[in-house]
């Protein structure tokens, strides 16, 4: 049996989401690969226990994360029953629905058909009476945005969350789902948007200041563009990355084209020049500002894990490496 360390909350700083009373670790532990009924349980719960003992208390998943589709929450389940269930007050467990999930015409979407039966499915899984967090995970143009909004209202009022979010929707489809809820009087405290470097559209779309002027937390995904920004990729493609073993869908050869690969050698430099590595430093720059909440990590070993938690050590960027890295980016 699991016994967490004493000392788990001595060094993670905790970000207040949003207006909400709920704070979260600035690094949170996404769940997305690594943890579906492919990978191996041992190394899962070793990532877990790591994860808690320095203090990551958020666990981020969704209904189809694995593989297999709902593998990583049935794994979840298993590991909190076996180990982490008396630890549950201390942990913030979340999960979402609104990608493909089962076949026919209520698999898939934002109908409260859907998003209702997705989330009891979730909760068998995991062994849990409610989720803390319960996202929409996309927007869904075929459902009306006051039905999926409804769902979320219905799924708090039930118990079966304490608190919604939604997760891809831009500024202006944030902006109408914001108003609803509010209105509704829904806890809608947190976005989960995709956010890097590399990828900075919640800045040009004006996503990002919306969410911390209207007091609703944000927390980033792929904060390291789906491996780009580690430095692994510096000097080629090593046979054991996500591009060298063909097993990640997202990410292929034709991402690591040389203009780009360019930037992120020049990034490379000013991490050094920080004393720390490139993926320490990308995860340390999405918290520069105070306007993000908490950064998704992912990880495949617990070592991961303590390496990127060291990127808390300083995320204080000058004025003039801020400058330094926009010019890079531009």
């Amino acid at each position: 049996m699991y016994t967490a360390s004493e000392a788990r909350y001595d060094k993670m700083i905790y970000n207040r989401c949003g207006n909400s009373g709920l704070k979260l670790p600035a690094m949170s532990l996404g769940m997305w690969h690594n943890f579906g009924s492919v990978n191996d349980e041992e190394n899962m719960k070793k990532i877990l226990f790591t994860a808690f003992d320095n203090g990551i208390t958020h666990f981020d998943l969704a209904n189809n994360y694995g593989p297999v589709y709902g593998s990583a929450e049935t794994n979840m389940g298993r590991i909190l029953k076996s180990d982490l269930m008396p630890y549950r007050n201390e942990m913030i467990i979340s999960s979402k629905a609104g990608y493909d999930m089962w076949k026919g015409p209520y698999g898939d979407g934002g109908s409260k058909k859907y998003l209702i039966a997705s989330l009891d499915e979730s909760l068998k899984k995991l062994g849990l009476d409610y989720v803390d967090i319960f996202y929409h995970h996309r927007p869904d143009p075929d459902t009306p945005l006051e039905e999926t909004m409804g769902a979320l209202d219905q799924i708090v009022r039930q118990g079966k969350a304490l608190y919604v979010g939604i997760s891809n929707y831009n500024k202006e489809q944030t902006q109408k789902a914001y108003e609803i809820l509010k209105k509704q009087g829904t806890p809608f405290i947190i976005h989960q948007p995709r956010y890097s470097m590399l990828d900075r559209w919640i800045e040009t779309d004006g996503l990002k200041d919306y969410l911390y002027e209207n007091g609703v937390g944000c927390i980033a995904f792929s904060p390291l563009a789906q491996g780009v920004l580690t430095g692994k990729y510096l000097n080629g493609i090593p046979k054991d990355s996500r591009i060298g073993t063909g097993k990640s869908p997202y990410l292929h050869e034709s991402n690591l084209e040389a203009e780009k690969m360019e930037k992120v050698r020049k990034l490379n430099d000013i991490a050094a020049e920080r004393g720390q590595s490139l993926t320490q430093m990308a995860l340390s720059w999405i918290l520069r500002d105070g306007k993000v909440t908490s950064v998704l990590i992912g990880a495949s070993r617990p070592e991961q894990i303590l390496e990127n938690i060291k990127a808390l050590d300083n995320i204080t960027f000058t004025q003039e490496e801020c400058g330094r890295i926009d010019a890079i980016l531009a």
